[in-house]
């Protein structure tokens, strides 16, 4: 009787190398394990969005010239109130119901069909604890001096509308399919861009309140970024941009290039107030340079999440 033959991946190769022909542990003979996703990145990307929420906080509120700044915007939006004024209350009017029916609806989608319960809860923590953080700093934590300007007191900074729109729109992008995340990033972006202009429209919130808030969430979301990658490194892996339509570099290349037409807004409007001989006094100027710096914070946020998860999750083919 003929001995057994070993199965194919017990053949040795030449001079006891592996049989090239043979499977690599794992199942897959095209790819190779990937290196464990490094937290640093990630540390940087919410250092950076606390920096960048005490300098806003600084200058927009302890300074009498951000004071100025930030209250015009407000006083000038009323210029506007008007048709898109109601547009945008209603919206508002709307939007906690609809932000979290949004997220609940992604993260039970995310646990229950696709079994990524752990990317879940990670979502689900941090768009809890950035809506926490900014009532406790709107309310109990920083304080509004009076510099001067009449304006309302309370301090209203970050703003609570901006923050939940915000949260949920990042908790959704988190546990979506890496192929999916520039096109998410990109809807929930403008989401919660639309959601700052509103509550600037109607009078519920300064610029400075609306970027605090983009930057609340993203101090949270960055590490929990890397904790959805660092528990799932399963089904976090991409092949690149532009090998799916939700990768696309359209995706990157939309909210850059609205970014972009807000900051030569900005400069348009800063420079017709700016202090020189001959300037003109100013009806909407300051609005429009409010609402240019939520746009381009907004989006700036977005883009940045895209680019660092795209990056963290490429492919180890």
């Amino acid at each position: 009787m003929a001995a057994p033959t070993r199965a194919r991946s017990e053949v040795p190769g030449p001079r006891g190398r592996r049989n090239p022909s043979a499977p690599l542990p794992g199942g897959d003979p095209r790819r190779v394990p990937r290196p464990a996703v490094g937290v640093g990145p990630f540390l940087l990307a919410s250092l950076a969005a606390v920096a960048a929420l005490l300098c806003t906080y600084l200058f927009f509120v302890r300074t009498t010239t951000g004071q100025y700044i930030d209250e015009s915007a407000l006083v000038e939006a009323t210029e506007l109130y008007g048709a898109a004024g109601k547009a945008s209350l209603r919206f508002l009017d709307f939007l906690p119901a609809l932000s979290v029916a949004l997220a609940l609806g992604a993260l039970g989608y995310a646990a229950l069909v696709r079994r990524r319960w752990a990317a879940s809860a990670v979502a689900l923590a941090a768009a809890l604890c950035a809506n926490l953080a900014t009532q406790l700093l709107k309310n109990d934590v920083l304080t509004r001096p009076y510099r001067g300007i009449e304006t309302y007191m309370e301090n209203s900074l970050p703003s609570g509308h901006t923050t939940l729109a915000a949260s949920a729109a990042a908790a959704v992008f988190l546990v979506a399919s890496p192929r999916w995340r520039p096109l998410v990033a990109f809807a929930g972006g403008t989401y919660a861009v639309a959601t700052g202009v509103s509550t600037l429209v109607n009078q519920w919130h300064r610029p400075a309140d609306v970027v605090s808030a983009f930057l609340v969430v993203a101090v949270f979301m960055a590490p929990a970024a890397w904790l959805v990658l660092r528990t799932g490194m399963g089904w976090n892996v991409w092949d690149g941009f532009g090998r799916h339509v939700g990768s696309s570099r359209l995706w990157l290349a939309l909210p850059t290039a609205a970014g972009l037409a807000a900051a030569g807004v900005a400069v348009v409007a800063l420079v017709r107030i700016a202090p020189l001989a001959g300037r003109e006094v100013s009806t909407t100027n300051y609005f429009w340079a409010g609402l240019a710096f939520i746009v381009i914070s907004g989006y700036l946020v977005a883009v940045g999440a895209s680019w660092l998860m795209a990056h963290a999750s490429r492919s180890g083919r």
